[in-house]
């Protein structure tokens, strides 16, 4: 479970070159954007193509409340340079005891930045920093070497292979499955740490308090909507 703080929906992390914050219905059309895109869904198992009208706005919902509960962290990956624009999502939950089980999709126009790497290494320090997970998983699907070095990169090491239900998809696909434990995670360290804790929360809020106040940042309610499924095959 995660701790009161990043069950408010000021909490975000800081990355040399993103904001991950939570999403808000301000930001479906980004959504809807991203995720809609052909090439970007066929590399996940739960996002449909097309996407159906309303879905991006259903799936923030679900990510808002699995936040506000603490069994996940799901955020929206947000260029510093354009705070206004999300570009990319990364999230997972605690579908076992201490084992958490993300995925990540970013917009196609961003492949090959090294901005999906950053988001995963600051996602997975907030994880085994805030709570008493042992391990993290991930799955890629064997057609995405591109996930897989972003993994790789993050010290993820390559446990086995299968076939993954993949809903989205039409069934099950080969995917390759990834781990990372608490104590590798410690030996590895070697990435720049970002920044989580309240501290950086305020310097965020302030340096953002051009959308804030423009309201492209308003938390809005999540309805009692079931959880979407996660994505694992990113």
């Amino acid at each position: 479970m995660f701790p009161d703080l990043t069950r408010d929906d000021v909490f975000r992390i800081e990355t040399p070159r993103l904001w991950l914050r939570w999403p808000t219905v301000q930001d479906v059309a980004a959504v809807t954007a991203f995720a809609g895109d052909k090439q970007v869904a066929e590399m996940t198992a739960t996002w449909p193509h097309p996407l159906p009208d309303g879905e991006a706005q259903r799936r923030i919902f679900a990510m808002r409340k699995t936040n506000a509960l603490g069994t996940g962290l799901s955020l929206l990956l947000v260029p510093k340079a354009n705070p206004r624009h999300a570009i990319g999502f990364i999230g997972g939950r605690f579908e076992e005891p201490q084992c958490f089980t993300f995925g990540y999709m970013l917009e196609a126009q961003h492949w090959g930045e090294g901005l999906a790497t950053e988001a995963v290494q600051a996602l997975i320090d907030a994880v085994f920093t805030l709570t008493d997970a042992c391990e993290a998983r991930a799955g890629v699907r064997v057609i995405n070497p591109a996930s897989r070095r972003v993994l790789e990169k993050s010290g993820f090491q390559m446990v086995g292979s299968g076939l993954d239900t993949c809903p989205a998809r039409g069934g099950r696909l080969p995917c390759d499955h990834f781990r990372l434990g608490r104590r590798t995670w410690k030996a590895l360290k070697g990435w720049r740490a970002p920044s989580f804790d309240r501290i950086s929360i305020d310097v965020g809020i302030a340096a953002l308090e051009a959308s804030v106040a423009a309201g492209e940042l308003a938390a809005t309610p999540s309805p009692p909507r079931p959880t979407a499924p996660l994505e694992v095959c990113a």
